[in-house]
């Protein structure tokens, strides 16, 4: 005879625990209306659990409408839909380093609240009066750029100008290989769409940029952390993950790593460059932070000949959060699809963002305003830098350039434990978890050296640790 159920220590009764994954599947969308559930012996044996647990949980779960019966036939998921939940899909977090909650929080932020922890320059930081001669500029344009469509790929002149900027970092892209998009995420996303079905493996490093996580779970991959080093990712990790679960994609930064502005070296370029090439793996080099270097680093993409890498950036960081423009260089024979792809999702591109930015770069106003930005935030990192090593708190490398800092606390701190602390006092910091796929990095904290000038920022942190 089956035994009955039995509680779960710390996840409510057996039953109860079977109900969750259901529900589970269903928001994560593996189960969509109609879908056949696990026999009850086949799910019994894979929650460890007896057939009398899951039938019970299945009947309470047709009774509450979530699934349904059919004699002779099995269990279903009902209908309708359930909408997506990004936070159902991703394991469960606690508040203080949950990236999407820390990100509503950066976004939503008043003028009272200190964001430390935020991945954006302060808008004091950017070129408002060059902003304002540029959108005056573009206001006296024809009633077609005014009013009009973007063509698919985007203004040719600016698609131009950016295949020369590509050509000083050794990346070779003719203009009609670069299209324009609303941003950096939304190249990503273009590009998951175009590359990835649902159940497909994607590396990561670990850490890495926590919106790289969610928008692959948005898109239902298997993200696969990667542990990254000073140098790049540990290379024979990255060999192993790639034999044992054949990734169909690779993203990360080559160049001022986020969060921990490392730069990838020319060693561990060539060899990541040889293993995608054996495995047939594609990369996405996200290079958005490529302006604040003042020496630049390898490019993926330059070694590669955009042959398996595609190249990304966005002015977002450097420019303006509100001029939506960022970009896609990739292999030519692929335009054709991305074109086809952007149309379907977005139609044309932003012309008015695009005219913006073009002319901006065209006038000497954005080179004016990198040169200046680029010694302001090696300044910042060093002030930033040196009052956290005042209060025990240590860089993980020694970085002249970029606005993150990646810091380790002393032993036997928890950063979430920091942040909800900072947080009562209206201080958003950024803990280590909420970039590391495997949850191995309480010990950090992200810090924007932009926005961490404010004194109370590093009394709030000494009287935390204090405690």
């Amino acid at each position: 005879m089956d035994e009955q159920p039995a509680r779960s220590e710390g996840s409510g009764t057996l039953v109860e625990r079977v109900m969750a994954t259901v529900r589970h599947r269903i928001a994560a969308r593996t189960l969509t209306p109609g879908a056949r559930l696990p026999s009850i012996r086949a799910f019994a044996k894979t929650m460890q659990v007896s057939k009398s647990t899951v039938v019970e949980a299945y009947e309470r779960l047709a009774a509450e409408g979530a699934i349904r019966s059919r004699p002779g036939s099995g269990f279903y998921a009902a209908g309708p839909l359930a909408p997506l939940s990004l936070a159902e899909i991703g394991p469960r977090l606690d508040r203080a380093v949950d990236p999407l909650w820390v990100s509503r929080l950066s976004l939503e932020a008043g003028d009272d609240i200190l964001k430390p922890g935020c991945g954006w320059l302060p808008a004091s930081w950017m070129p408002e009066a060059a902003l304002r001669r540029a959108l005056r500029t573009v206001a006296r344009a024809d009633d077609v750029t005014l009013a009009d469509y973007g063509t698919p790929l985007g203004l040719p002149p600016l698609r131009h100008l950016l295949a020369r900027r590509m050509a000083e970092h050794g990346i070779e892209a003719s203009p009609e290989q670069i299209m324009l998009t609303e941003s950096g995420t939304q190249a990503i996303d273009l590009l998951c769409r175009f590359l990835l079905e649902p159940g497909d493996s994607v590396l990561v490093d670990d850490p890495c940029y926590f919106n790289f996580h969610a928008l692959l779970r948005a898109h239902r991959a298997k993200v696969i952390g990667i542990p990254y080093t000073p140098s790049g990712p540990d290379i024979e990790l990255f060999a192993q993950a790639l034999i044992e679960h054949r990734p169909r994609l690779y993203i990360t930064n080559s160049a001022l790593h986020n969060p921990t502005g490392a730069i990838l070296s020319p060693v561990v370029a060539h060899r990541l460059l040889k293993l995608a090439d054996q495995s047939d793996l594609t990369i996405i080099e996200d290079d958005i932070f490529a302006d604040f270097e003042h020496t630049p680093a390898p490019r993926l993409a330059a070694f590669d000949g955009l042959s398996r890498v595609i190249h990304i950036g966005s002015f977002s960081k450097t420019l303006s959060a509100s001029v939506r423009c960022g970009f896609i260089a990739a292999p030519r024979d692929w335009m054709e699809g991305l074109t086809d792809l952007k149309i379907a999702t977005s139609f044309g591109s932003g012309r008015l963002a695009s005219e913006l930015v073009l002319t901006l770069l065209k006038d000497g106003s954005y080179r004016k305003h990198m040169d200046l930005l680029r010694a302001r935030l090696s300044r910042a990192m060093h002030d930033t830098s040196t009052r956290l090593r005042a209060i025990g708190i240590k860089p993980w490398i020694d970085q002249p350039a970029g606005m993150f800092v990646w810091c380790s606390l002393p032993d036997g701190m928890d950063a979430a434990d920091i942040a909800r602390r900072a947080l009562s006092a209206n201080i958003v910091l950024a803990p280590g978890n909420a970039f590391s796929l495997s949850q191995t990095a309480s010990r950090f904290l992200r810090f924007n050296v932009a926005q961490s000038a404010d004194e109370r920022i590093f009394k709030t942190l000494e009287e935390a640790m204090s405690r």
